[in-house]
């Protein structure tokens, strides 16, 4: 008697056990597959990034990701709160230097402008282009490391094609982090092709 006892005990414990096994999995696997399909614009995976946790590594990566935000900002459409959210994320690439002399405020005014200045004039980036990790030029600075870092841009302003070729100077700050400090357009073309 006590025989079946223990036994009807643990056939119970393994079908609660069971029970309690499949419940966990198919809630899981339903969650995962609701997850599964759900697929991030490029402004929600800009947006969502967390750059204090997961920084680019690289000055040419810094520019790599400014140039996806850049490219957002004049080409997609998206609600003032997204805006806001991609002009913090482009904030966090910038040098506190550069930052200093351009408050949040002001620089979200100047963005806004600017994006209103692309649209009136039917200005797209069709793409954009980060040189070589080779090309990128390496220098100390009044004592930090800097690096140079050339990007193109295919622009198209009423069906007009033109490139436009910027160069971003970085410096390291603290944390070992390359921050932009500043860009300003330079002339040529910014691949080795001559």
């Amino acid at each position: 008697m006590k025989k079946s006892g223990v036994i009807k005990a643990v056939i119970t414990i393994l079908i609660i056990l069971l029970i309690v096994g499949a419940y966990y999995f198919f809630t899981t696997q339903r969650r995962t597959s609701v997850e599964d399909t759900v697929e991030l614009t490029e402004i929600q995976k800009l947006i969502t990034k967390n750059l204090d946790a997961n920084y680019p590594a690289t000055p040419r990566e810094v520019v790599k990701y400014y140039n996806r935000i850049l490219e957002c900002f004049y080409d997609d459409t998206y609600t003032d709160d997204e805006l806001e959210s991609l002009a913090d994320q482009a904030r966090k690439l910038l040098d506190d230097e550069l930052l200093e002399n351009n408050p949040r405020d002001q620089y979200l005014s100047d963005l806004k402008a600017d994006i209103e200045d692309y649209h009136n004039k039917s200005k797209t980036i069709r793409s954009s282009n980060v040189c070589d990790s080779n090309d990128v030029v390496y220098q100390t600075v009044d004592g930090r490391e800097c690096a140079y870092v050339t990007a193109s841009y295919f622009m198209n302003e009423n069906n007009s094609f033109d490139r436009t070729n910027e160069m971003y100077v970085l410096r390291k700050d603290d944390d070992g982090d390359w921050k932009i400090l500043v860009f300003y357009q330079v002339e040529g073309d910014s691949s080795d092709e001559q």
